[in-house]
């Protein structure tokens, strides 16, 4: 138990002052190895379930049994553990996309905002106005908070290395595979349904930290009131408790690849704001040092 706290702890210092890999990184060669799986497995009609169960499980189990062995290594298996989480959490490098958003927005360039946050959310940015762009940036720093920083920590926590690396590289597979459409419906079934299973217990861990670090009856009313009403599972209440959290409404309509969508809205209060985003990195980055300390006063309870 020390040693996960120890190696939770080193490999958020690493995050902090090293950041993203800016050249090398695994999730690259990763990117490209489930490109030729893909490739190779996916060739009629969108593919079969099947076959992408059989995808995910030569791209991810490989890796994650070297994690495993790789972490067992006498007097290096706890620097290789500190690398792992480090290379699959990205909290400097959701500060990094977030502020430039809330930079911009101060000062007024709303031009520059709109660029930025395109970097960030999949919705079309030319449509976005000041509110807009602050609530795609504050929806995208609650969500992938959860995604690429807490999750992170939780499969580490549970598992060690190799459960880092499996939840890392199954939430990589979920972006590249998990959409519904012809070529990836079936194919990407398996990637996106275990994506979420890994994802459910985190997420709802990610929420209730929210809820306790903000405003917390209106967080845990939004969370139950508005998170089942989200399109994904996992997201929704993640999102509804943030931003009820932090007392800001997101959701609402916005435009996807040129196609209008209609989302419920989530939390209570005012449109958001430039600042928010800041407000949202803050939540996220208590709610990180939070979990460090229970991971370092469990550890010292159990030694």
């Amino acid at each position: 138990m020390i040693g996960v706290a120890l190696g939770a702890c080193a490999g958020v210092a690493l995050d902090a002052l090293f950041g993203e890999p800016k050249r090398w990184h695994p999730l690259v060669g990763f990117g490209r190895l489930a490109d030729a799986i893909e490739t190779r497995l996916n060739r009629v009609n969108g593919g079969a379930r099947l076959n992408g169960v059989l995808g995910w499980c030569l791209a991810v189990l490989p890796l994650t049994l070297l994690a495993w062995a790789l972490g067992r290594l006498p007097y290096l298996g706890w620097l290789v553990e500190a690398l792992l989480l480090y290379l699959a959490i990205g909290l400097r490098s959701l500060d990094e996309h977030a502020q430039p958003v809330a930079d911009a927005l101060e000062r007024g360039d709303l031009d520059e905002a709109r660029r930025r946050v395109g970097y960030i959310v999949s919705r079309e940015p030319s449509a976005l106005d000041e509110n807009g762009v602050a609530l795609a940036a504050t929806e995208s720093v609650l969500e992938n908070g959860s995604d690429a920083v807490f999750a992170a920590l939780f499969w580490f926590a549970v598992a060690g290395a190799p459960g880092v690396v499996l939840y890392r590289l199954s939430n990589t597979l979920d972006a590249m595979w998990g959409y519904r459409n012809a070529r990836f419906e079936r194919f990407g079934w398996a990637a996106a349904r275990l994506d979420d299973v890994l994802n459910y217990l985190p997420a709802r861990l990610v929420a209730l930290t929210y809820a306790l670090l903000g405003e917390t009856r209106r967080a845990l009313r939004c969370w139950r009131l508005q998170g089942p009403q989200w399109s994904s599972p996992n997201a929704g209440p993640v999102m509804a408790a943030g931003a009820g959290a932090l007392g800001v409404v997101l959701g609402g309509p916005s435009i996807y690849h040129g196609e209008m969508r209609y989302r419920p809205p989530l939390g209570e209060g005012a449109v958001a704001r430039g600042e928010d985003i800041r407000r949202a990195m803050r939540l996220v980055r208590r709610g990180v040092a939070a979990w460090l300390l229970l991971l370092v006063i469990g550890s010292l309870l159990n030694a």
